[in-house]
């Protein structure tokens, strides 16, 4: 059988994104669905988008599947299958279609109507022309991508058949044979067992978790919105708080298991021409022989004895100059750095020198005795590329230019001023909920109301390793400000760090708002840790202003103050550094001593915040900061360390030995 992959066209049918493409965020979706889910069966050769007429959807269709053997296999549109005036799709496509596929017009509608009673309000059509099967999914991103999830593994089945391959090789071994070869749970498994709630959303359409006894009762199974066995499916927020989860339908992931997915996830550096930082010397420094003191530059004889008197016949300062070429028994004045007359071989010290005549107006050397014997050639002298040769390698790939300036100098004393660097990635920061004001908004707080400490604790905390910010401000608990907020920080920033949201009050809308409106994919929603057990990270498709497809990565933290700074340093600054191309990535680790016992927690490893000095006997110690509730913005004051303890009932006791990741500077002993 043939195992090319199948080739995919992307039909947009949209009038506003037809006049301004990067108002169309289905595409990307669709693609993203096709390379995650897919099994690498597809291809997407073609997109294009079109306004919302007959004649230009039809013409467009029809320039793909009427081209014989070069047709593609699939088609799928995305938009104009509403109730609106202007949606014409069904009706163009429909007319175009020699055959129709009803059964894939039902599992879209079936499972989308699991999710939201409104998914009644679409009117899909699929079926094939010519030897290309086309299928018209929704215009909204959270819609595109269910529909073509309900349908994406069976669709090679559908094409190879619609291409005119054999039926009766495709169907050797039965339908269960072609479940297993699409990655289908087998019919018999379906109709014969229970299911055990995974973590995948089985069961009622009210999405409640665990009902005691684990059965399906045959009412459609949710949607996922994420990749299957890899993360559940959000509250949907239409819903209302009766149908919401009753407890956290994502898995507790380990610390180590979310850094690993960060960092899968997290894209690679993007290299970028720089004014400063360059790899290979174009120059050797010095780049000629130059005088290391100041004295008189002297050709030594063979014998090295250099005492007697001499005439000065010039001088060479540091500054740019010409001299003539120096002869034994002649010696010229010459000042630190300056370069040495051609012909000179030694520098002589004035400190072993003799002033022995002026000139007629007082104002030269005229002559000089020399005091020197056993002089060497070189002595006395920095030769050319003794300090940089050409061609040595002065900075390796990934060494970093810091402040001190040491790396700056050094670039600049071999001449390079434009080389290739990593690029630094912007940070938009945004803080969410009606309950939060402004810090600095006057008169006293109402009821309810919280000041934002955590955007400006956070830009403070990414300024300080060097990234810029871009402020987000604060977005509401409405699901269109929030997507709205978020859309317009993924075209200005790079990462995207939002606070609160996303626990399990109704009004935790991060989630859904990621997953349903941006179509992006939650790779974790939990951490066994304390504080920060609900901090999500996602990637969210995105385009940059070349036009390229991107997932820019968004980290969902905790609102409480403490949570958001621990979970900031120990999982975003990891993914910041990969960005920017710093290796290690994250805090230095370091072990530390207890300077006293400290409580555990029993039911989860504690980033416990303290304070790191080094102690009279030249090892590090640590202190705690004080009560460690995750809401006291205390416990970060002076707080410099990260202590990594285990979950447990009984205390660590004073000089007990653990690891501290690092926030800044050690402390000196007061």
């Amino acid at each position: 059988m043939d195992s090319k992959p199948l080739k995919v066209a992307i039909l947009v049918v949209s009038t506003s994104a037809h006049k301004d493409p990067s108002t169309d965020k289905s595409e990307l979706v669709l693609r993203d669905v096709i390379d995650s889910e897919g099994g690498g069966r597809w291809e997407v050769t073609e997109t294009k988008i079109v306004s919302d007429h007959v004649p230009h959807i039809q013409r467009q269709i029809m320039l793909w599947a009427d081209i014989g053997f070069e047709a593609v296999d699939l088609i799928l549109t995305t938009g104009g299958t509403g109730f609106a005036v202007s949606d014409h799709t069904p009706e163009a496509v429909g007319a175009l279609l020699h055959k129709t596929a009803p059964g894939l017009v039902h599992a879209m509608l079936s499972s989308s109507l699991a999710v939201t009673p409104f998914a009644m309000m679409s009117r899909p059509v699929a079926g094939v022309r010519h030897n290309t099967v086309i299928v018209t999914l929704p215009g909204s991103p959270k819609g595109a991508k269910e529909n073509l999830q309900a349908i994406l593994k069976t669709l090679p089945h559908a094409c190879l058949q619609a291409k005119g391959v054999d039926s009766r090789t495709l169907h050797a071994g039965g339908v269960q044979k072609l479940e297993e070869d699409a990655g289908i749970g087998s019919s018999k498994q379906a109709s014969g067992h229970h299911s055990h709630g995974h973590g995948g959303c089985h069961g009622h359409g009210d999405n409640h978790k665990n009902h005691g006894h684990g059965h399906s009762h045959g009412h459609g199974r949710l949607v996922r919105h994420t990749k299957p066995g890899e993360n559940p499916l959000s509250n949907d927020p239409s819903l209302g708080p009766t149908r919401r989860h009753r407890e956290s339908p994502y898995p507790m992931l380990s610390v180590d298991e979310a850094l690993s997915l960060i960092l899968d996830h997290t894209p690679e550096p993007q290299v970028i021409t720089s004014q400063v930082d360059p790899s290979i010397i174009h120059s050797s420094v010095p780049a000629f022989r130059a005088s290391i003191v100041d004295g008189y530059a002297v050709v030594v004889p063979q014998d090295g004895n250099m005492k007697g008197v001499y005439p000065v016949t010039a001088v060479s300062h540091a500054a740019p100059g010409d001299i003539g070429a120096l002869k034994e028994g002649e010696i010229v004045r010459i000042t630190t750095g300056a370069p040495l007359p051609p012909g000179a071989t030694s520098v002589i010290m004035v400190e072993d020198t003799v002033l022995k005549s002026k000139t007629d107006d007082g104002q030269e050397e005229k002559e000089v005795e020399i005091l020197a014997e056993r002089v060497k050639p070189g002595d006395n002298i920095r030769e050319v590329g003794s300090d940089v040769k050409e061609g040595e390698t002065i900075l390796q790939k990934g060494e970093q230019i810091s402040g001190v300036g040491g790396e700056i100098g050094l670039l600049a004393s071999v001449g390079v001023t434009e080389v290739k660097t990593y690029k630094r990635p912007v940070i938009g920061i945004l803080s969410t909920g009606d309950e939060i004001v402004e810090p600095n908004r006057p008169g006293p707080l109402r009821l309810g109301e919280v000041r934002d400490t955590n955007r400006s604790t956070l830009t403070a905390a990414a300024r300080e390793q060097g990234f810029a910010v871009a402020d987000l401000g604060i977005a509401r608990d409405r699901p269109g400000a929030l997507e709205e907020t978020l859309r317009d920080g993924f075209r200005r920033a790079d990462v995207l760090i939002t606070t609160g949201g996303v626990s399990m009050g109704e009004l935790d809308l991060l989630k859904p708002t990621v997953e349903r409106a941006l179509g992006g994919t939650i790779h974790f929603g939990r951490v066994n840790m304390k504080p920060g057990k609900p901090t999500t990270f996602a990637t969210v498709p995105a385009k940059t202003d070349a036009g390229d497809r991107v997932r820019k990565p968004l980290f969902a933290l905790p609102g409480n103050p403490a949570s958001a700074l621990v979970t900031f340093h120990l999982f975003v600054l990891p993914a910041l550094h990969k960005l920017a191309g710093v290796t290690p990535v994250g805090l230095p680790r370091v072990p530390v001593t207890l300077s006293h016992d400290f409580t555990l927690d029993k039911g989860r490893p504690e980033y416990h915040r303290a304070v790191v000095a080094v102690g009279r006997d030249g090892k590090l110690a640590a202190s705690s900061t004080g009560w460690q509730r995750s809401s006291r913005v205390g416990s970060l004051r002076s707080a410099n360390a990260l202590l990594c303890m285990p979950k447990g009932s009984e205390p660590l006791g004073k000089g007990v030995e653990v690891e501290a990741l690092l926030m800044s500077s050690v402390r000196s002993e007061l």
